[in-house]
């Protein structure tokens, strides 16, 4: 029995799902589909391990269910999977929620900048600088592959690649903004300065409101 009602969203269910609303697949020629439509780029698929565990829970949550196993001589025997209508509804469901909704992600990037204080400034901005060159390259990885689409592709199917170049080169700007305002002290820290806004800025110590 479907359970679309507390069915949690996830990045790599709706691809599958999107996936088995056009035809039924193996988990086979899943990966190969993400692969040839590029969008092993923007879902996580380390490995068909991933699909088989996606899978997996689309089956307990009722979306997708087993069409057929094709029994190949010499070869395992390939499950085929096919969506269900309660599948259906919780991809739009999902696809509407992830397009309007902000905020639900916890990027680790945004984590370590909220205490970057913790390295010393030089320290701190050596490691920026590495992600600066690794930005440089994704952000040329990306025009690359913009650039090598088939001839009079529609936009609609590049929109992905769009947005991640978009995000570089945001990124970049702002981080490029960032190491150079350490490098030149503009932005700065050490350990005594630290404390003093620990002292400036920090809660109220619970024991000297007692004490007062």
């Amino acid at each position: 029995m479907a359970r679309t009602g507390t069915a949690r969203r996830s990045p790599l269910g709706l691809v599958v799902l999107w996936m088995l609303a056009q035809q039924p697949l193996h988990v086979y020629g899943m990966q190969k589909l993400l692969e040839a439509q590029g969008k092993d780029r923007v879902v996580n698929v380390r490995s068909r391990a991933s699909l088989y565990q996606a899978i997996q829970r689309l089956l307990r949550l009722g979306l997708v269910e087993v069409s057929e196993t094709v029994r190949v001589a010499a070869y395992p025997d390939r499950v085929v999977y096919a969506i269900t209508d309660a599948g259906r509804e919780a991809a739009r469901t999902w696809l509407r929620e992830m397009l309007r909704t902000t905020g639900a992600e916890y990027p680790e990037f945004i984590v370590a900048v909220s205490v970057l204080f913790a390295l010393p400034p030089e320290d701190a901005r050596a490691e920026l600088e590495q992600r600066e060159q690794a930005l440089v390259a994704e952000l040329a990885e990306t025009a690359a592959v913009m650039a090598g689409a088939p001839p009079g592709l529609p936009r609609l199917f590049l929109l992905e690649e769009e947005y991640r170049k978009a995000l570089l080169a945001a990124e970049l700007a702002w981080l490029r903004g960032v190491i150079e305002d350490i490098r030149t002290q503009r932005l700065d820290w050490s350990e005594r300065w630290l404390r003093e806004m620990a002292e400036a800025f920090g809660p109220p110590n619970d024991d000297d409101a007692e004490d007062s």
